[in-house]
């Protein structure tokens, strides 16, 4: 391991122009490739104290042992050297975006005599087209079939179609009418081109020629008594309908665009892009790829650019021909403005050969679109972390690497996390999940309502939750000690008079709290209280540095950011932060509908879950007339015009903006 002081520049030698920096270790194997605006700025960040950077970082600097740097003129030179060292070094540190899955692609091998389209996955070749990517084989695969009823172009296989030329008779493709035959020579070289060139046309978007054109000919068919012709052309219209309408319309002006969205946790990241041509959704693929730092959205997002566009020559612009990438449409919306957006813009224009936008959209249709793209990546992220948690190997190594970095005697088999949620001392919960053999075992989670102080106090509040745990922990081993000395040994944790298991009657091996070292030590005290400190081992997880805390320990536990055992830790914490949070707002919720209805005459319990039920919230319920109300069932005339004049006493004052003194749309909620 390395010092980093034993290869840091000379004060003074490092410039201050923009450039593109990179970290070699030992054997000058590129470890690490970043940019900066001002190169001496960024590289002295990394010499500070080791102590102060993020641990990831800190196993960067210590690998290391070189430090070169090239200056460049620009952010777009930047963007373009950084990306160009590293395809060309593969730096282990870099954030590397994985595809979760291998997703087909329609191709059409456009450099050919007679172009073939076939659906196929893996790399490109040069010269030849390429469309999607697609969610699924079989809907492509669907979509081509009905498509070679209208562009009967090649789509057999070179074998087959030498074999059918050699022997001087078309395949079964060729008799069905869904092949030109060209292999027989049945079409020309030019026009089976124009055929290749429709369906291209047709699989970019550009749809609406196409069917005029049919739409003429057909019509010069019927005219000319050519009904056979015309039914021919007929089929072929209701074919391209059929093909189009597989793919519903999401944009009403038509665009072109690629809709991609961030997910992110503190060890991950994830990404979704949909990719729309004339308005419609024609594919998505999906990536996900572990943080090597702290970076924010910005930059995650400005990396992923680089990788999805940037397979190609993306200096002399090459990406379109070489077919490497994406083509890159007009416009290109993010969930997150990447951090250099100018040069990105600049970059991504150079690639395509004009001008192309990007920008986070902000209303209408296409901020619809953007929250659906959002929503696909949390799910993406939240699936691809109960994959990993789910595998008993990775499962049994987190318990075992938790075991060695706490100093425990055996694995901890049952872990509890607790949290506190509140909104400045109101509705004050806490919630307790509990963890077994790695996995979340719900029916054991549980709810608690702060009842021995008012206002906002998390650490009595926690003091609370645990005791009220403990206490049932103790209790229930009294019962069952009881039962043991009334000669019950049958059933020592069934609760009596239920019949159900007793819900505290086993201890926890580990609780597990969100913070550092002062919330560690006030549920320490608890444990203590309780006698049970030498019995349950305790650790915090703070969430800023993901740092662990042990009782009386003055430095905390600093895991692998790729530790199994860190990310089952952050799940149990996050875990509890959810529930707590999910019930506060219940709670909420509840108490809200309460103070603004309780005092309506007739309107009972019932009713108002009825009257929420039906209008979904309190803002459409403000919005709501008395006519509106009294359809509601169980309301009439009179109690409707009731509720709209409670709630019109209860209107809540416009919010204003602070900063700018502006008259926010909908003001607060009335508690």
């Amino acid at each position: 391991m390395a010092d980093p002081s034993s290869y840091r520049p000379a004060p003074g030698t490092i410039p201050t122009d923009p450039g593109v920096y990179r970290f070699s270790d030992e054997h000058g194997q590129v470890i690490y490739v970043g940019k900066a605006k001002n190169l001496r700025n960024r590289l002295n960040s990394y010499f500070q104290d080791i102590s102060a950077l993020h641990p990831r970082t800190q196993r960067m600097v210590t690998t290391a042992a070189h430090v070169q740097w090239t200056v460049v003129q620009n952010e777009l030179e930047s963007l373009q050297l950084e990306y160009t060292w590293i395809k060309e070094f593969d730096p282990r540190f870099n954030v590397m975006y994985r595809d979760d899955k291998t997703y087909p692609w329609l191709c059409v091998t456009w450099s050919d005599e007679f172009p073939r389209v076939f659906v196929g996955r893996g790399a490109h070749r040069r010269g030849w087209r390429y469309f999607g990517p697609f969610g699924q084989a079989w809907a492509i695969r669907d979509t081509m079939e009905t498509l070679l009823r209208v562009f009967p172009m090649r789509s057999c296989s070179t074998g087959v179609f030498n074999r059918a030329r050699a022997q001087g008779r078309p395949c079964l493709l060729g008799y069905i009418g869904k092949c030109s035959a060209p292999c027989v020579g049945r079409i020309t070289p030019e026009a089976h081109r124009d055929i290749a060139d429709d369906f291209c046309s047709f699989m970019a978007g550009r749809s609406t020629g196409l069917v005029h054109r049919i739409e003429r000919q057909m019509e010069d068919a019927a005219t000319n008594l050519e009904f056979e012709r015309a039914a021919v052309l007929r089929d072929s219209l209701g074919a391209l309908a059929k093909a189009t309408e597989r793919n519903a319309i999401v944009l009403g002006d038509g665009t072109d665009a690629d809709v991609i969205a961030l997910a992110m946790d503190p060890l991950e990241v994830a990404v979704k892009i949909f990719h729309v041509r004339g308005g419609r959704v024609r594919g998505e693929r999906g990536w996900v790829a572990d943080r090597a730092d702290e970076a924010g959205a910005p930059d995650l997002m400005e990396t992923f650019l680089l990788q999805l566009y940037g397979a190609g020559d993306v200096s002399r612009g090459q990406v379109r021909e070489t077919g490497q990438g994406p083509v890159v449409p007009r416009l290109v919306m993010v969930s997150h403005e990447p951090a250099s957006l100018d040069a990105m813009t600049d970059l991504l224009s150079e690639s395509r050969g004009s001008h192309v936008e990007i920008r986070v959209p902000q209303r209408g249709d296409k901020r619809t679109l953007m929250d659906t793209v959002t929503r696909n990546a949390e799910e993406a992220l939240a699936q691809h972390k109960l994959r990993r948690a789910s595998d008993l190997a990775t499962r049994t190594r987190a318990l075992e690497e938790i075991q060695e970095a706490l100093g425990l005697d055996r694995a901890p088999l049952r872990m509890e996390s607790y949290d506190i949620s509140h909104i400045q001392g109101h509705q004050v919960v806490g919630s307790m999940v509990v963890f077994e053999d790695g996995m979340p075992r719900k029916s054991e989670y549980r709810r608690f309502i702060i009842k021995s102080f008012d206002g906002s106090d998390d650490f009595a509040a926690m003091h609370e939750v645990l005791s009220r745990r403990l206490r049932r922990l103790l209790d229930d081993r009294e019962a069952m000690a009881g039962g043991v000395a009334d000669g019950d040994t049958t059933g020592t944790l069934i609760d009596p008079t239920t019949g159900s298991p007793r819900s505290f009657a086993y201890a926890p091996s580990l609780i597990v709290v969100d913070g550092g070292a002062p919330q560690v030590h006030a549920a320490q005290e608890v444990l203590e209280e309780y006698g049970l400190a030498d019995e349950i081992a305790l650790c915090g997880l703070a969430k800023r540095l993901e740092e662990v805390w042990l009782p009386d320990e003055e430095w905390p536990v600093i895991l692998p950011r790729t530790s199994e055992g860190l990310y089952l830790l952050q799940r149990l914490r996050d875990e509890a932060h959810r529930f707590a949070i999910t019930f506060h707002r219940e709670r909420r919720s509840k108490a809200m509908i309460e103070s603004v209805l309780d005092g309506v005459p007739g309107l009972g319990e019932v009713r108002r879950k009825t009257l929420m039920q039906h209008f979904g919230s309190l803002k459409a319920l403000r919005a709501a007339s008395a006519d509106q109300i009294g359809e509601v069932p169980g309301f009439g005339p009179v109690l409707a015009r009731s509720v709209v004049e409670a709630l019109t006493a209860d209107r809540p004052l416009p919010a204003v903006n602070t900063a700018t003194g502006e008259v926010l749309e909908d003001g607060p909620t009335a508690p």
